[in-house]
């Protein structure tokens, strides 16, 4: 078999250029100029900047509101992933087994997706607003208390479901596609072998969609922890400080509203080794579980 290449050694790196750039200009740079600030003092206005050190991530170690905004955030990215990981399976295993109006069905499903984070957020205030919100009448009317724990309050509550709301669709599109990828064949073994329906699915279906099921996590934490960031401002946006927030959130209200430069750069610095020591994690330990077919 020929295998194919590149007849010269410069074009593959030429057609990368483009995306090296991109990468380059709008991450590296970024990163390494936040890493920079999170040693100063700066001045808002730019008229001057005080090396401090570590004094920065010290302040970060010993206040009390960011150390609880933090494990709000680890609440927040739990239950926002799991429930957007197990609700779209749910609904992805029922759309595999509709067989008239799938297409009407998959469509309903996947609309959501198009509609903008702030856009989301503004429906969730419309839908859980304390007067006259309908889904927290109907909530008052079960006597549900939103109460879920640290933190969690009212509006908590809503930034989960709106967030799981805006994430459904696109975890429901790729689940969908797994389960229609595996072969006919694989499914009738499967049910001459095991005759029960919830046995074939965690020994056979569910195996094979470990593969997608490992992409989807990923996207789902990165999405619970950067993505809900349009949900969550248009939700909190009125008075951010009396209401929960995650900490990409935080970085945002102290750097542009606090004017907190160096502050925020080092809140931003631990996000980000935050984020790479977890996806080290998932990809050394997760994915070695994982078996690609």
């Amino acid at each position: 078999m020929k295998r194919a290449g590149f007849t010269a050694r410069w074009l593959p790196i030429l057609l990368l250029m483009p995306q090296l750039v991109i990468i380059a200009v709008f991450f590296y740079w970024p990163a390494a100029h936040a890493v920079q600030s999170s040693f100063f003092l700066q001045d808002p206005f730019g008229f001057g900047s005080t090396f401090v050190g570590l004094d920065n991530y010290k302040d970060l170690a010993g206040n009390g509101e960011y150390l609880s905004i933090a494990w709000f955030t680890v609440i927040f990215t739990v239950l926002v992933t799991f429930l957007s990981l197990s609700i779209a399976l749910l609904l992805a295993v029922k759309a595999d087994n509709v067989l008239r109006g799938a297409k009407t069905y998959r469509t309903l499903l996947m609309w959501v997706y198009a509609v903008a984070p702030p856009v989301a957020g503004f429906i969730g205030l419309i839908m859980f607003h304390q007067s006259w919100g309908p889904l927290t009448e109907l909530a008052r009317s079960i006597g549900w208390d939103f109460k879920l724990g640290v933190n969690f309050n009212d509006t908590a509550t809503a930034m989960v479901i709106v967030s799981v709301w805006k994430q459904v669709p696109v975890n429901f599109i790729f689940f969908l596609s797994g389960l229609q990828s595996i072969p006919k064949s694989v499914r009738e073994a499967a049910l001459i072998d095991n005759r029960s329906a919830s046995g074939r699915f965690w020994d056979v279906t569910f195996p094979l969609l470990a593969p997608t099921g490992f992409f989807l996590l990923i996207t789902n934490i990165t999405y619970s922890l950067f993505d809900t960031f349009g949900v969550i401002d248009t939700m909190v946006k009125g008075e951010p400080g009396n209401n929960p927030m995650t900490l990409v959130y935080k970085v945002y209200v102290d750097g542009f509203r606090g004017n907190d430069l160096g502050g925020s750069s080092a809140q931003s610095v631990v996000l980000m080794v935050l984020v790479l020591a977890l996806t080290v994690f998932q990809f050394r330990l997760v994915e070695r579980r994982i078996h690609y077919t």
